[in-house]
Parts: C-alpha cells; sequence; structure tokens
C-alpha cells in the first residue's frame, strides 16, 4: 500500500521534475514543478468531444488505459515490503495488463479513422513489441538468479557483492531506463514537444481526445514513468526500516526524473527507420544479463 501511495504521489510532479530540470540545464526560468498538475486539473474540469465516426471503443480506451497502469502499480514493491498485489509471476501479470492498456489505446486511435492516428498507433505497437523481450529476459535473468518470480521476492532477493554482479546492476538499471522512455515515448525515441503528425508517436494517438478523457492520457505518462521509477529503485533497496525506505525509494524517483530531464536535454530524437534497431539492442543488453547470471551461477563450469 505504501508504495502505491508513494508513486501516485510522485507521479503528481515528476513530469514538472522533468521539466524543470530541462529548464536548468537550458538556462531558461521555465514553468514551475506543479504546473503540469495545474494543466490536469484544467483539462479534467472540462467535458470531453466525441467525433460522430468513432464508437463506444474511443470513449472507453481512455479509462481502460489509465486503469491499467493503475492496476500494473498494484504490484510494485517497496523494498522488503510487498506491494497491494503480491503472487507468483507477478511480473508477467505487470507486462500483460500494461499491454492490454496499450491494446484499447491503439485500437482506440485506429478508431478515429485517422490515418495520422493509425500511422502513430502501428508504430507504437511496433515499439513496444520490441521492447517486450527486453522486459522479460531481464525479469526472467533474476527469476533464474534468486528462484523467485515476483517482483518482491525477486528484489528482495536479489545481492550485489561480487564484480559481475554490480555489471549487471548496472545493465539492468539502463535496460529499465530506456523501457520506460520507450513506452512513454520519450526522447530519443520520440519528442513529446513535436507537432508535426509525421514523426509523432503517442502524441498523434491522441490528436481526438479531449477534455477528461485527454486528462486521463496525459496523466498516464507520468504515472507511468513513476511506476518504471519504482521498479528501478528496488534495484537499490535491500532490507532497511521503513523510516530509511521510504526517503530513498523517493530519492531515487527523483534521480530517475532528473536523468530523464538531462537525457532530453542533450540528445537528440534518433531518425524514425532508427529507433526499432536501437530497441532491439535492449535485448542484447538483456541477454548479457541472463550470460551474467549464468556465469554467477555456475553454469559455464
Amino acid at each position: 500500500m505504501i508504495s502505491f501511495i508513494l508513486i501516485i504521489l510522485m507521479s503528481l510532479i515528476f513530469t514538472g521534475i522533468v521539466i524543470r530540470t530541462k529548464s536548468i540545464t537550458s538556462g531558461r526560468k521555465g514553468p514551475g514543478i506543479f504546473q503540469p498538475l495545474k494543466d490536469l486539473a484544467r483539462l479534467f474540469k472540462k467535458g470531453s468531444v466525441y467525433s460522430q465516426t468513432t464508437s463506444f471503443i474511443f470513449q472507453l480506451a481512455p479509462s481502460v488505459y489509465l486503469a491499467s497502469i493503475l492496476m500494473a502499480v498494484l504490484v510494485i514493491p517497496l523494498g522488503q515490503y510487498k506491494g497491494i498485489l503480491s503472487f507468483e509471476g507477478d511480473f508477467v501479470f505487470f507486462a500483460y495488463v500494461l499491454g492490454a492498456g496499450k491494446f484499447f489505446s491503439i485500437l482506440s486511435a485506429m478508431d478515429t479513422g485517422s490515418s495520422f492516428e493509425g500511422m502513430g498507433a502501428s508504430r507504437e505497437a511496433l515499439f513496444s513489441m520490441f521492447a517486450e523481450p527486453a522486459f522479460f529476459l531481464l525479469m526472467g535473468s533474476f527469476a533464474l538468479l534468486t528462484g523467485y518470480t515476483s517482483f518482491q521476492q525477486i528484489f528482495h532477493s536479489l545481492h550485489f557483492g561480487s564484480s559481475v554482479s554490480y555489471v549487471l546492476m548496472v545493465l539492468a538499471t539502463y535496460v529499465l531506463v530506456m523501457i520506460a522512455l520507450i513506452e512513454n515515448s520519450r526522447m530519443p525515441i520520440d519528442d513529446p514537444k513535436t507537432h508535426l503528425e509525421l514523426t509523432m508517436v503517442h502524441e498523434v494517438m491522441v490528436l481526438d481526445n479531449s477534455g477528461f478523457d485527454l486528462g486521463m492520457i496525459l496523466y498516464g505518462t507520468p504515472l507511468k514513468l513513476a511506476m518504471y521509477g519504482g521498479l528501478i529503485a528496488n534495484l537499490f533497496m535491500g532490507d532497511f526500516p521503513l523510516v530509511l525506505t521510504i526517503p530513498i525509494f523517493l530519492g531515487l524517483q527523483i534521480a530517475f526524473a532528473v536523468t530523464v530531464g538531462i537525457i532530453e536535454s542533450f540528445m537528440a530524437r534518433f531518425r524514425m527507420n532508427h529507433n526499432a534497431q536501437y530497441i532491439l539492442t535492449l535485448s542484447s543488453v538483456s541477454l548479457l544479463i541472463l550470460l551474467g547470471v549464468l556465469l554467477i551461477l555456475g553454469q559455464f563450469n
């Protein structure tokens, strides 16, 4: 329960920290940390407008999308403390409940009949498909190393005491950070500030959404980033008491938000035809983690 509350609280300021970091690195004053939250509040006060060409899927999709992320957050642990949902194989549930939400968002984009939104939906589906093997290779490697298949047991049982294990931790952090950026269509895969439909990914999918529905979709981005930040934070937390676990968790979340801001400040967006090749390299990194786990377990002797 505590991890769920902390992730929700962090999601309220995550985008603000990213934007503030980008403003500082570029020498601008920029908006305050709470400005994105104010923008969301303004959207939530408005009604939604629906095209006559759309069906009930378009109206249902934003709620399903946000609900899928909230369901995924329920399985995120807090160090040695379990999430609200914790069971064997919950990392599989985590991946596929997010996939269900993305499936509905893709259907919603195609339901509008817009060629631009259909193009964005196909890119979103392709990039997610390429990122999924990296996630399963990563979590499968840790499940093999620890002998457990739930997030809480895996992270609680991870012990980094050798040079190989420290390398694995660095590689795992890199993979999770990149997956978070890919799944949220951030730089260098996509630029959330672009206004050119031909190069958009996620933003072009929501061109027909408005009001409360658009607010739910836009809030899904910081919530999903904070969720992945929670996974990354669990890599570094051990058997600390709750009074230390909470500030460590929040500190690592803030560090992740600052990292996202720095990446978006100093990296240019990749050319669209290079994105798939870049995302596939994450699976190669995850394979290195698997080889490292096999080395630790002595499978090469």
